[in-house]
């Protein structure tokens, strides 16, 4: 769909680099010393892996967050730049360094630690309101990681939805698992988009339905559950969508920003949610096939070349 808008999409959120260390036995134990065979660092943060391979599908991107002066700073900008993203609204700190994020992937699954740096700097007043008037669409992730702006979080989509934008929220996950959303910006959100653990902590339900139930929102939900797909809640019906599996995963991180990708992408093209959801699936299993969440995403006619040999319907 084409736009006279400077960008498809503001994504707003946290920065930093993944240092991720693959094909680990096991997961470490306190005490024990675990060998990983591979390791690689990369761009990281769900947002920043959703904001380079947006634009890779073709998406106009442009991107507010926090970084610091340093080598991780520099990975971070010419990562997003060499894909296309606009980064001349990211701020660099005075005083915290850029986040770093250490990823243990072993077989299908992850655990992560993170230091937050210069990301919990980031508040409202970072985002100029020309900025929104310039874009379509308003994503944000990772709000338990960004206490700066979490506090703020229902008056920003409040004024991006009240200026004509469309907007979506990835909480991911709460490392202090308290879990304390305002429940006043589900009505600002147009695309709610945990994965199902996320959603039933949240809602503190016990199960998906139940947490679906709990989200008062007139808008879409759609959970992810990995390898068992997705599903989608919308006017109260719920649709699940199966998962495009890829045999030889390389690694599943950032899968699910790839699937929020994929999500936009289509969803600003036109496209119906079911549409858009369905090349969400097909996106997040692309990601599996390269290292890093980025990896795997080289260019448009690539993306598109696995879709229809690989991941075809």
């Amino acid at each position: 769909m084409k736009t006279s808008k400077l960008y498809d999409v503001i994504v707003v959120g946290e920065l930093n680099v993944d240092i991720i260390l693959n094909k680990m036995a096991s997961l470490p134990e306190i005490g024990k010393e675990k060998i990983a065979e591979e390791m690689s660092v990369v761009l990281g943060s769900s947002s920043a892996i959703l904001a380079s391979n947006l634009s890779t599908l073709g998406t106009k991107v442009g991107f507010i967050g926090k970084i610091g002066n340093d080598s991780f700073g520099q990975l971070v900008i010419s990562s997003l730049k060499s894909k296309g993203v606009d980064t001349s609204l990211i701020s660099v700190s005075k005083h915290a360094n850029t986040g770093a994020t250490i990823v243990l992937s072993f077989d299908n699954d992850r655990a992560n630690v993170t230091y937050p740096g210069a990301m919990v700097e980031l508040t409202l007043d970072d985002i100029d309101e020309e900025v929104l008037l310039n874009a379509r669409h308003l994503h944000f992730s990772s709000c338990f990681l960004q206490p700066g702006i979490k506090k703020d979080l229902v008056k920003l989509f409040k004024k991006a939805k009240n200026l004509g934008l469309t907007t979506s929220l990835d909480p991911q996950w709460d490392p202090d698992e308290n879990w304390n959303l305002d429940a006043d910006i589900y009505q600002y959100i147009d695309f709610f988009l945990p994965n199902t653990s996320e959603l039933i902590a949240i809602t503190k339900k016990e199960t998906l339905t139940e947490a679906l139930e709990a989200v008062r929102t007139e808008n879409v939900i759609i959970a992810k559950m990995g390898t068992k797909g997705s599903c989608l809640y919308k006017n109260g019906i719920q649709e699940v969508f199966p998962a495009f599996l890829n045999k030889h995963v390389v690694d599943t991180v950032g899968a699910g920003d790839s699937f929020n990708a994929g999500l936009l992408s289509k969803y600003l093209e036109g496209g119906t949610i079911e549409e858009s959801v369905t090349f969400a699936s097909q996106v997040a299993a692309i990601s599996t096939t390269g290292a890093g969440g980025t990896g795997a995403f080289t260019d448009y006619f690539s993306v598109m070349e696995l879709i229809n040999n690989k991941f075809r319907q």
